[in-house]
């Protein structure tokens, strides 16, 4: 009698021996938390990163190009999102203490949030089209639609972001906790990179009608993956949202997170770190095509490694605070690389070298994504268990408050330099166009060493509570929620 043929191996049991060394973030999965529903949550981050590809990139220009609103009133539109920026502490903190009898806390805020993302993109179209003057309409109604559609957008995104962010915490485990903080960034990334490639490709032959559907699209395409994401996440626990629970004021949670060792040192170290990577933003491109004389494929492309050395920094921070390295010294190994990176950006304007300006617009995207991905897993890690959401929310308002207010600010500042060196007034040495940008990428040399002051204690005081606790420092495994709440009463 013949053996049996051994049976062929399918394609899932082949792609399950591949090590995760090869699969990004396969090794954020835990018997908890699989890699299937994990990837299925990251897909609110992909909707997020859809919205703000649509107002900052693809929007931004049609605007000011096919429907010819002035760029001030564009720029201020662009910036209502940022309204509600400081609101994600009070919606973080909401979501913490929500009482239901349904026995949700992250669930209502996860589905309003979608509600309000995709009402501002239902009617957005139409506000725009009433915004350029193309109606029989007054000016002003559509000004106040549309400053009502980006209102609405934003309040959406704020809350959906800090609440799944906080139920992301909720759902893993502390040790997985920096490979599912780099699994989220990455996704918002990914969504924000793929979404503004696909408006690019859709609005080529731009019409109205166009516009309205493909806005209004994004709507439906809100709403499905925030869905997708949401389902069956959040267990339901009646006793854990009971009305009878007692539930502090936001004001006495305020008081005793900002008491917490070193709180307002960590939010002012995020602060300063966070303007010093992001007022370069929308000076990069302009930067490769006046100074260096880029063309635009080129400059697109720089574009690109700034999102992959993120994606980078992602990946190292991830490794390194698994190992146990403390996310502050990973931060400031950021800055540091980010110090190299702006001086490699401001020497590649007198030595007209496209090969530093690539090197430093890279590095600015390593720099970034460790100082962003360690300060967000700090965050996450080292708030009590009744206080996720406010942390986070706390994070995410300095994060998206100090980045907006960059951004705005490296503009006005490059203008009113770039027209003071060119009207001769700055003397014939910096009357040249590098002029405006060097001096913004020194000041963001100058934030960056602020940053690296603010973070040195915070760096020590995570040393002496390994010591007090006897962890062992860098070397052991990143410690749990319990021995960090531990820490944190053993040296107050």
């Amino acid at each position: 009698m013949s053996e049996p043929l051994p049976a062929r191996p399918t394609f899932a049991s082949t792609w399950s021996r591949v090590s995760t060394r090869f699969l990004p973030f396969a090794d954020a999965a835990t018997v908890e938390l699989p890699l299937s529903r994990l990837l299925r949550l990251s897909l609110f981050q992909v909707s997020v990163g859809m919205a703000l590809a649509l107002l900052i990139g693809t929007l931004n220009r049609v605007m000011i190009v096919e429907l010819h609103v002035p760029a001030w009133l564009v720029g201020f539109m662009v910036a209502l999102p940022l309204v509600f920026a400081p609101f994600r502490a009070l919606i973080g903190f909401k979501s913490d203490t929500h009482k239901s009898f349904l026995g949700w806390r992250r669930v209502p805020y996860i589905w309003f949030g979608s509600m309000l993302q995709f009402g501002g993109l239902a009617i957005m179209p139409f506000a725009l089209i009433l915004l350029s003057g193309d109606s029989l309409q007054h000016p002003i109604v559509g000004q106040i639609g549309a400053a009502i559609a980006f209102l609405l957008v934003g309040a959406g995104l704020h809350t959906t972001q800090t609440v799944g962010l906080a139920l992301a915490t909720d759902l893993a485990p502390v040790e997985s906790q920096p490979r599912v903080v780099a699994l989220m960034c990455s996704m918002l990334l990914i969504g924000m990179a793929l979404s503004a490639l696909l408006f690019g490709l859709l609005l080529r032959d731009f019409s109205q009608l166009r516009l309205i559907q493909v806005i209004q699209g994004s709507a439906a395409v809100t709403m499905l993956l925030n869905l997708v994401a949401l389902w069956k996440q959040e267990a339901r626990a009646p006793a854990r949202t009971a009305h009878a629970l007692p539930t502090p004021s936001f004001r006495e949670s305020w008081r005793s997170f900002s008491h917490r060792s070193h709180a307002r040192r960590r939010l002012i170290a995020l602060g300063l770190g966070t303007v010093a990577f992001s007022m370069q933003d929308i000076l990069l491109e302009p930067f490769g095509g006046e100074v260096l004389h880029l063309a635009v494929a080129s400059t697109t492309a720089l574009t690109a490694a700034l999102a992959l050395g993120g994606l980078a920094g992602f990946v190292i921070a991830a490794r390194a605070l698994v190992r146990g390295v403390d996310p502050y010294r990973m931060a400031a190994y950021g800055a540091v690389v980010g110090i190299a990176a702006f001086s490699a950006l401001i020497l590649s304007a007198p030595m007209a070298s496209t090969l530093l300006f690539a090197i430093g617009v890279a590095g600015i995207g390593i720099g970034s994504g460790l100082f962003g991905h360690c300060t967000l897993t700090a965050a996450m890690s080292l708030a009590p268990q009744q206080q996720i959401g406010l942390a986070l929310g706390v994070w995410g308002a300095v994060q998206a408050t100090a980045a907006g207010g960059a951004i705005a600010i490296s503009g006005l500042l490059r203008d009113a330099i770039a027209h003071l060196a060119l009207s001769g007034a700055l003397g014939e040495g910096l009357a040249g166009p590098a002029t405006g940008y060097t001096v913004v990428y020194h000041l963001e040399l100058g934030l960056l060493f602020a940053t690296l002051v603010a973070i040195g204690p915070l760096v020590r005081h995570s040393a002496e509570r390994d010591e007090l606790v006897g962890t062992g420092g860098d070397d052991a495994v990143w410690p749990n929620l319990q021995s960090m709440n531990l820490r944190e009463e053993v040296t107050q």
